[in-house]
């Protein structure tokens, strides 16, 4: 069986690395990046009718600002978000279970919508909500990891379009040509670029689906 190298930063590696290894896959967590919070003043809620939060961390690192904001119902983009979202005491009003536009479709047309996220970001698709983005948290680029000189051989699961980039950018032509690519969306495998053993991608854009492709891509 291959190893698994997961390249999501803290704390959503920990969660990766807890359910690759629960399906008994040899995970090895190399982070390609750091989330850090950004500076951000919070709109008036009086201008929003919902929150919507497609990542975990726009949480974790909202700080004070989110106060004035608790009133507002939240729509997560999946399960991890929500929990989150619950743990933080904010009223989560629906989950999706397959990406960010797969939820947008179920909120009902013209809601406002004040969209939490990271600096980097892929925007939404479709305009039958009004959505206003504010960044609250930005994933800053890593160092090589030293950890990358031993990936030949194994499978890569990239969380997003942006760590597949940096990877492909970051692994030689050599060592891409016996590396399995687990993309967790097709805007991902893209962006992995060619030159890889083999590039695929999750049923569904949430980290179990990803998890069950690299299970597959693993098994040798």
């Amino acid at each position: 069986m291959r190893r698994l190298f997961l390249f999501r930063p803290e704390p959503g590696a920990r969660h990766s690395a807890e359910g690759a290894r629960a399906m008994g896959l040899d995970a090895v967590l190399v982070p390609l990046f750091a989330i850090e919070p950004m500076e951000w003043t919070a709109p008036d809620p009086a201008d929003f009718d919902a929150i919507l939060l497609t990542s975990a961390n726009a949480v974790r690192h909202c700080g004070d600002g989110m106060d004035g904001l608790r009133r507002l119902p939240v729509h997560c983009v999946g399960e991890a978000t929500a929990l989150a979202a619950n743990l933080a005491g904010l009223g989560v009003a629906s989950v999706g279970n397959a990406g960010v536009d797969e939820l947008l479709a179920s909120i009902p047309p013209g809601t406002r919508l004040l969209h939490l996220c990271g600096e980097d970001r892929r925007a939404p698709t479709g305009d039958r909500q009004l959505i206003t983005c504010v960044s609250v948290y930005r994933a800053v680029a890593t160092d090589r990891p030293a950890d990358l000189d031993a990936i030949q051989g194994s499978v890569a699961a990239v969380h997003s379009p942006r760590a597949a980039k940096r990877l492909a950018e970051l692994v030689n032509l050599e060592a891409k040509t016996k590396v399995r690519i687990a993309a967790i969306s097709p805007a991902a495998a893209t962006a992995a670029g060619s030159g890889w053993e083999s590039v695929g991608s999750a049923s569904q854009p949430s980290d179990s689906a990803l998890l069950a492709l690299c299970a597959r891509l693993c098994d040798d």
